[in-house]
């Protein structure tokens, strides 16, 4: 169950995957606490995508951008499916207490993604 009272929501996943699927670096196992900024609190309502979607891409879908750079922790762009809508999630991870914190999440625009979403058209 996810609780997005307030500016910030929360959520408990268990897995043992790589959050972000082929090229995951964020190999974890055990219980995972997720947690939604307001910014994609508000696209979540915004663009009616749902929590189960959104957690659902984190434990199934693929790595497509690498920001280790990222303060003040790396993230990630991850892409993935939802039946037949793509999903675009962007996901920092805490290591240390063991926190993925989902920064926005959207349906990537055709026009600026290349057909299957996975890379950026060359404008």
């Amino acid at each position: 169950m996810v609780n997005l009272a307030g500016n910030v929501g929360y959520a408990n996943i268990a897995t043992q995957a790589s959050v972000g699927g082929k090229g995951g670096l964020w190999t974890m196992g055990g219980k995972i606490r997720v947690i939604f900024r307001s910014h994609a609190i508000r696209r979540i309502f915004q663009h009616r995508i749902t929590t189960a979607e959104v957690l659902h891409v984190l434990e199934t879908g693929e790595t497509i951008e690498d920001y280790p750079e990222d303060i003040p922790y790396p993230s990630r762009l991850i892409w993935g499916w939802s039946g037949s809508r793509p999903l675009h999630v962007v996901v920092a991870y805490n290591a240390h207490a063991h926190e993925m914190i989902v920064i926005t999440v959207y349906e990537p625009d055709p026009e600026i993604w290349s057909p299957g979403f996975r890379q950026r058209r060359r404008l």
